[in-house]
């Protein structure tokens, strides 16, 4: 059985081939594309799980596939690069990836970081709300979908995982490494840079003014709460 479609997108050909070679080994299914204009092309014909995507390409570079990609397609994204200053770091979050790894990097490695990224956090216990119910937002949780002032929104998978994880703890306030490991996995903890891009990215998308939240709150030095002063959650 099938662990996932994998889409490799790198203009080497030999990185191509190993990268295949060692997925198929794993259990992965995998598709191939030199640039990404292919890669966009692909994603529109084929469904797939998950997108390797090589930061340095001719054309269209990885920073513009990813956002390209961001666009019409919820799938998730890990890139490969050889930068590991801060600064670039936040810079491919907030493209829209869901992780990245520097190169050179070990196959146990890659493993692990798609691993992580195609994990889903655990489903709320059967006595949790289904849905969600505020002024202008409404989260399905069953469906996976949320609608803010009656347009629905696309959230990628860790995005909804981290809103799920934050609305089924509300007035709380949780600590970094909480959200880190309940959403990415117990390998995570450190990487607040990660909580920092997909906050700010959602409250983009559900906040009526991003600026000045009042749902998702920053807890400064301890980690981010989901304001909920009432009881809005539908059974």
């Amino acid at each position: 059985m099938s662990l996932g479609r994998i889409l490799v997108v790198d203009d080497d050909p030999q990185i191509r081939r190993v990268m295949k070679m060692t997925l198929t080994g794993e259990g992965y299914e995998v598709g191939e594309a030199r640039t990404g204009e292919e890669a966009q092309e692909e994603l529109r014909r084929n469904q797939y799980d998950l997108m390797l995507l090589d930061l340095n390409m001719p054309g269209e570079g990885g920073f513009e596939t990813c956002k390209s990609v961001r666009a019409f397609s919820e799938i998730s994204i890990i890139v490969l690069t050889v930068r590991n200053g801060e600064s670039d770091k936040v810079a491919i979050l907030d493209a829209g990836a869901d992780d990245f790894i520097t190169k050179p990097f070990s196959s146990p490695e890659l493993l692990a970081r798609i691993r992580a990224v195609l994990r889903r956090a655990p489903a709320p216990p059967e006595g949790g709300p289904r849905q969600l119910h505020l002024d202008g937002v409404e989260i399905d949780f069953q469906g996976r979908k949320v609608v803010v002032r009656g347009e629905q929104l696309h959230l990628t998978p860790k995005e909804f995982d981290l809103l799920r994880y934050l609305v089924m703890n509300p007035n709380r306030a949780i600590p970094h490494r909480e959200l880190l490991q309940a959403v990415w996995g117990p390998d995570y903890g450190d990487q607040v840079e990660y909580l920092r891009v997909f906050i700010k990215q959602l409250r983009r998308k559900i906040e009526a003014r991003p600026e000045k939240p009042v749902y998702l709150l920053t807890e400064p030095w301890i980690g981010y709460r989901f304001a909920l002063p009432e009881i809005h959650a539908a059974p």
